[in-house]
């Protein structure tokens, strides 16, 4: 049984192509077809838990350790280390193998089948202009997939396979930019699609270029938080002498996902404490003390978040965060996330450059835009993308299931 598996680094699916011929998306998590990439180990029952369970339980207050974004240490150095599960060491990579091991117990659940054969999508460029560190990272996906009973993997990139989703739909042939947004990643493809290319096994000819860069969802996340968040907690402010700024280093692991868990021991409390007492703000640093201390950093992240979907729809919000002694209301401007992005922007826009120089064709040759990702939703990177392909159609396909579907349809092609 062949399926296709977007493992995200916000959110994740897993489709199979049903005896209809058609692509479906398994039920990962009750009903929900989406699951978020959470892990939670429960230090009072001794359970793992996954998806929103997890994160209801560690907002909740229950006693334990939460993990988010793990696709983003692919690659990276902290892959090899190890996180503390109360008396045990587990490597980063076998958090990552429970996790997809979940998604597979849940879909073989829902199938009646066991699944031994998977197209898993990866993006462009996991590391940006490092290929060694970019093969390693394929490489440590692809031996956390076979460690949880995949026999036969293959990797598609991710906005490849929101192409072969979006085509089950076209009428004549068109030439695409296909947009992913992720949590983890922006990836580009220039494609052509067709009904006739939607029936061929061998797509190579119709894939123009690919091309990506290392920003997303939880980039933007941590940029908002940099810029409004973490100056209440002392960033940017000097010590008390004035002669040099506070260490940044804190600030940037707790606006990061992944690096949150980082600040969680005994070292890095007594270097945070011996900031305090040379801050010309230690009011300020005492509040990132107790939010550290507490182990409140994936709520914080939570709420920064939270903050940066309702602009959305919102032209201006309030960022709540409310900890155990520190509580936080900013009221936050969609022009301010705008300001706070705009470098992130500008290197997104870079790579939709690069990649029609490596297509050969120019924007105003692009006739559709294919959306996918949930970050394709932040007004301030649309308003870029129409200046951009003003003349292009927009179409926004199933922001969080149209890679999942598309890998399915992958597998079966190359499986089936």
């Amino acid at each position: 049984m062949h399926c296709g598996l977007d493992f995200g680094t916000s959110n994740s699916t897993l489709g199979t192509v049903g005896p209809d011929g058609k692509p479906h998306l398994a039920p990962l998590e009750g009903a929900n077809a989406t699951i978020p990439s959470a892990i939670f180990f429960d230090f009072e029952s001794d359970e793992v838990l996954f998806g929103r369970r997890a994160q209801a339980a560690y907002v909740g207050g229950t006693d334990g350790r939460s993990m988010r974004s793990l696709k983003s240490i692919l690659g990276t150095q902290l892959v090899e280390e190890k996180t503390r599960i109360k008396k045990h060491l587990l490597p980063y990579v076998d958090i990552l193998g429970l996790f997809i091991a979940e998604l597979k117990r849940q879909a073989e659940a829902a199938r009646g089948e066991t699944l031994d054969r998977v197209v898993v999508g990866r993006p462009v460029h996991f590391v940006d202009d490092d290929e060694v560190a970019d093969l390693k990272a394929q490489r440590q996906l692809e031996g956390a997939v076979k460690a949880q009973g995949f026999r036969h993997i293959e990797f598609q990139y991710e906005p490849i396979a929101a192409a072969l989703d979006y085509e089950q739909q076209v009428t004549r042939e068109e030439l695409g930019l296909v947009i992913d947004l992720g949590g983890g990643t922006s990836d580009f493809s220039i494609v052509r699609v067709s009904p006739d290319g939607a029936r061929s096994s061998d797509r190579q000819r119709d894939i123009l270029a690919a091309a990506g860069v290392h920003i997303g969802g939880t980039d933007f996340d941590r940029l908002l938080s940099m810029a409004k968040v973490m100056p209440e907690l002392g960033y940017r402010s000097e010590t008390a002498d004035g002669k040099r700024p506070l260490p940044s280093g804190p600030y940037y692991d707790l606006a990061s996902w992944h690096r949150i868990n980082r600040l969680y021991n005994p070292h890095t409390l007594a270097e945070l404490r011996q900031t305090r007492r040379e801050a010309k703000f230690p009011k300020r640093v005492e509040k990132l003390i107790s939010i550290v201390s507490h182990r409140e950093g994936h709520r914080l992240a939570s709420s920064v978040e939270a903050a940066k979907i309702n602009l959305t729809a919102d032209q201006s919000t309030e960022l709540d965060f409310a900890g155990e002694t520190v509580a936080l209301a900013l009221p936050v401007a969609r022009t301010e996330l705008a300001a706070a992005l705009d470098e992130a922007i500008g290197r997104i826009a870079a790579t939709i450059d690069t990649t029609l120089e490596l297509a050969g064709v120019t924007a105003g040759q692009i006739q559709t835009l294919i959306l996918t990702g949930g970050s394709t939703q932040i007004p301030a990177i649309m308003a870029r993308l129409r200046a951009l392909f003003p003349e292009a159609r927009f179409v926004e396909t199933d922001a969080f299931g149209s890679v999942g579907l598309g890998l399915a349809l992958d597998a079966k092609r190359k499986f089936g």
